[in-house]
C-alpha cells in the first residue's frame, strides 16, 4: 500500500506551493491579458523553474522574460521566444546569449552603445539575428535612459547593425508601488511619456513593434496605459505579503510560502521558527507600512520580526496563539523572489497535501570561468 506524503514528512524549512492556488493565479493573469489584447511575457526570476514556465506558456503566454543567460538557457528548454530583460554588456554574457539553442528566438533589452557593440559582435560571430529592446526610464531610476532622443540614437545603432534587429521598446513601472487604488496618477504619467516616445519614434520612421512594461503591483491596471502591448508580470504566480499589502491580490492567493517549525518558546512573548534570512530573505515591505520579514499564512497578524541566518523571531505579545515546539507553520514572506531563490527545490500541494516537487533548476549563475584556467 502506498502511503501518502504529508508536511509531517517534510524537513523544515521546505519551499511549499499551493498548486491549485498557482492555477488560478495563472488563469486570472490570462484572462485579463486576452480581455485587453495584451501579449503576456511572464517574468520567470519569481519561479525559476522550466515546469511553472510551461504552465504559463499553456496559460496563454506567448513568451518568457528572464534576468539572467541562465535563466535564459534554463527555460529555452520550454519556449522558443526569449527576453532577457539586463543589458547584454560585457563579451561573456553577450556570448552566452547568442549561444542559446538556434531554436530560441533571443531578444535583449538594453540601453547604451556599449551593450549594442557587445551584442552586435556575438551575434555576428553566431551569424544570428538577436532582437533589441531600446530600454527607456520612466521613474524607476535603475536602467534605460530617460531621453527619447537618446533612445532613438541607440534603435538607430540597432537598426544598422546587420545581426540585431530593432524589435520595440521597453520599461519597467516599479517605482508605482503605491497601494492598487491609489496609481492612477503614476499611471498617467507613464501612459503620457509612452505615447510621446512612441510618437518620436514612428516620426523617425523607427516604429516600435511591441511596448514592452508592466509589473505584479500594476498588472491589474496595465491596461490603463494603452501604450503597452506586452506585460510582464513575475511575482502575480505565487503572490506575497506585499503583493497582498497593496492589493494586487488577496490574501488566499498566495500561493508560495516557507514551511518551518517552531523549535523554542522558551522566552515569553514569541516564538522561534527554524527559518531564517537563508530561507526568507531580509526583504523590508515595499510600497505599504509594514513591520517584519513575512506572516504566518493562517495567521497574518503573526509576524516574522526579527532574523538570523537559522532563526525567525514570532511575535507573539499581541495574539492568543500559543504554539507549541515542533509545530509547523507556513510563512508568507514579504518577497517571494528573493525566498525562492534560497531553496534548491519546491513541493507542490494539493488538498494541503505533497503531491509533487521540482528543483529550482534556475537558482544561480553559470560557472564563472568557460575556459580553462592556466
Amino acid at each position: 500500500m502506498t502511503t501518502m506524503a504529508t508536511l509531517q514528512d517534510l524537513r523544515t524549512p521546505s519551499l511549499i506551493v499551493d498548486l491549485d492556488v498557482v492555477e488560478a493565479n495563472l488563469e486570472r493573469g490570462a484572462r485579463y491579458a486576452a480581455a485587453h489584447g495584451l501579449a503576456l511575457r511572464p517574468h520567470v526570476k519569481t519561479h525559476k523553474s522550466p515546469l511553472l514556465g510551461a504552465m504559463q506558456l499553456a496559460h496563454g503566454a506567448t513568451g518568457l522574460t528572464c534576468a539572467t543567460t541562465y535563466e535564459a538557457t534554463v527555460m529555452s528548454a520550454v519556449t522558443d521566444d526569449v527576453l532577457i530583460a539586463y543589458p547584454p554588456v560585457g563579451r561573456v554574457r553577450a556570448e552566452a546569449i547568442a549561444a542559446l539553442p538556434s531554436t530560441v528566438r533571443p531578444i535583449v533589452a538594453l540601453d547604451s552603445e556599449d551593450a549594442i557593440r557587445d551584442i552586435a559582435q556575438a551575434a555576428a560571430n553566431a551569424r544570428r539575428t538577436i532582437g533589441v529592446y531600446v530600454e527607456l526610464d520612466v521613474g524607476m531610476l535603475r536602467v534605460g535612459v530617460p531621453d527619447v532622443t537618446d533612445a532613438l540614437a541607440l534603435a538607430a545603432s540597432v537598426d544598422r547593425a546587420r545581426w540585431l534587429e530593432f524589435a520595440g521598446i521597453t520599461v519597467y513601472p516599479g517605482h508605482i508601488r503605491e497601494a492598487v487604488d491609489e496609481q492612477t496618477a503614476a499611471l498617467q504619467a507613464l501612459e503620457t511619456a509612452l505615447a510621446d516616445a512612441i510618437e518620436r519614434f514612428r516620426a523617425a520612421g523607427l516604429p516600435p513593434r511591441v511596448v514592452s512594461g508592466g509589473s505584479t503591483p500594476t498588472i491589474w491596471r496595465t491596461h490603463e496605459v494603452p501604450s503597452i502591448t506586452e506585460m510582464r508580470p513575475g511575482t502575480y504566480i505565487f503572490n506575497d505579503r506585499t503583493t497582498a499589502g497593496i492589493g494586487a491580490c488577496a490574501w488566499e492567493d498566495c500561493a508560495a510560502t516557507v514551511l518551518a517549525t517552531v523549535i523554542s518558546t522558551s522566552v515569553p512573548g514569541q516564538a522561534v521558527i527554524d527559518a531564517g534570512t537563508k530561507s526568507l530573505g531580509r526583504e523590508p515591505m515595499r510600497g505599504v507600512a509594514g513591520e517584519g520579514f513575512g506572516a504566518l499564512r493562517a495567521r497574518p497578524d503573526v509576524m516574522v520580526t526579527r532574523m538570523s541566518e537559522e532563526h525567525g523571531i514570532l511575535d507573539l505579545r499581541d495574539s492568543d496563539w500559543q504554539p507549541a515546539v515542533g509545530e509547523q507553520v507556513r510563512v508568507v514572506p514579504n518577497h517571494i523572489c528573493i525566498a525562492v531563490h534560497l531553496h534548491d527545490e519546491a513541493i507542490g500541494l494539493r488538498g494541503g497535501a505533497p503531491v509533487e516537487r521540482w528543483p529550482i533548476s534556475a537558482r544561480g549563475r553559470e560557472p564563472a570561468l568557460r575556459v580553462p584556467m592556466r
